[in-house]
Parts: structure tokens; sequence; C-alpha cells
């Protein structure tokens, strides 16, 4: 019964912080490649740009979630919350206040703090316009609906985040879950079709134009 409910409150936890920390990644996607082939950038849509980004986004991904994420976020809690503020505060806890190190730690936390507050910001508000732009693609109609959608759907995040992160989790968890669902399956379908993707050149390198 005690591993039953332990791997019960494993599986709850898991899928919390798959909402929280995950989510983020998850939902670049949605606008990463659309805003690197953007027109302003001139970068073309070619095979040999397209197969540099997408290795690009992968290293990244590789990099991220299992060094900073894996080897350090998740193993590094203050009383169930995480994020930069969670981890000064346990950094500092490590020192006293006359110690050489308590300033500089606290100017680094304070300085990755003012970093995730920009981030907090932006990142929301790119993530959910370009999902309901979306709506776009399934019928122009949505068009002048955008901009109001999207401010409504941001107005109720932040009004249940108060919540705390666990709360959110709860609920973001398995939204993000079927979404990673989603891409999985997306890109099983796609490599199927496509299966170069998975080769260390493209048909043009190996010619050698």
């Amino acid at each position: 019964m005690k591993s039953t409910s332990q791997n019960s409150t494993l599986g709850a936890l898991s899928l919390a912080a798959l909402g929280i920390v995950y989510g983020d990644i998850g939902t670049s996607p949605l606008y990463a490649l659309k805003e690197v082939f953007a027109p302003a950038h001139g970068i073309a849509v070619n095979e040999q740009n397209l197969f540099g980004v997408i290795s690009l986004i992968i290293w990244g991904l590789t990099i991220i979630v299992s060094l900073k994420y894996v080897a350090l976020i998740l193993r590094a809690d203050n009383g169930g919350e995480g994020g930069i503020v969670a981890l000064m505060a346990l950094a500092l806890s490590s020192v006293t206040k006359g110690s050489s190190w308590y300033k500089p730690l606290l100017l680094v936390g304070l300085a990755g703090a003012a970093l995730f507050y920009g981030d907090g910001i932006i990142t929301p508000a790119i993530s959910v316009l370009s999902a309901i732009e979306g709506l776009e693609v399934a019928t122009p109609a949505f068009k002048p609906y955008v901009i109001p959608l999207t401010i409504a759907v941001l107005v109720a995040l932040y009004t249940v985040q108060y919540k705390g992160t666990a709360g959110i989790g709860k609920f973001f968890g398995p939204i993000v879950f079927l979404w990673f669902a989603i891409l999985g399956a997306m890109g099983v379908v796609n490599i199927i079709e496509n299966p170069v993707i998975l080769t260390h050149s493209t048909p043009c390198m190996r010619s050698g134009l």
C-alpha cells in the first residue's frame, strides 16, 4: 500500500513538474521556426538552412534539459518552490551575512531574478499569441479576435498564478503532457515521410553544392 501511495505521489509530482519546468520549452515550437525564417532576418527557407536550425534546436534542448534542468533545477527546491528566487534563497542559506560570498551571491541572484521577470513578461505573451494566431490558419475570420483572446487568456493565467507553482502545475501538467504527445506524434509522422532529417548531412552538402 505504501509503495502504491509513493508511486502515486511521484506520478503526480512528475506531472506537475512537466507543466512547470518543461512547459516553456514545450511551447517554443509554436514560434521558434517561424521567427527564425521571418522575412526580416533574410534567412532563406532551404534545405541547408532548415537542417542547420533544426540541429541547433535539438542540441540546445539537449544541453538545456540534461544539464540545466535534470542536473540542477530538479535537484534544488525551497519548500516545494523552484526557480531563480528559490535558488538564490538556498545559496544564501549556505553562507552567513558576514561571508565574503554573501553579496556576490545576492547580486547574481538579483540579476537572475531581473532576467526571469523580463522573460516572465515576454514569454507568456509570445507563447499565447503564437498559439492563438494558429486560429488564423483554420480561418482568416478569427484574425480580429486574436489580440482580445490573447489578452483574455493571459489575464486568466495571471489571475490563478497566486496559487503557486504547485497548484498551477497540477492544472498545466496534463495539458503539457497532451501537447508533448501531439508534438511527438507529428514528429514521428514527418520523420517517416522525410527520414533524411536524421542523417548527418544534406543531399546538397553531399553533392558538394
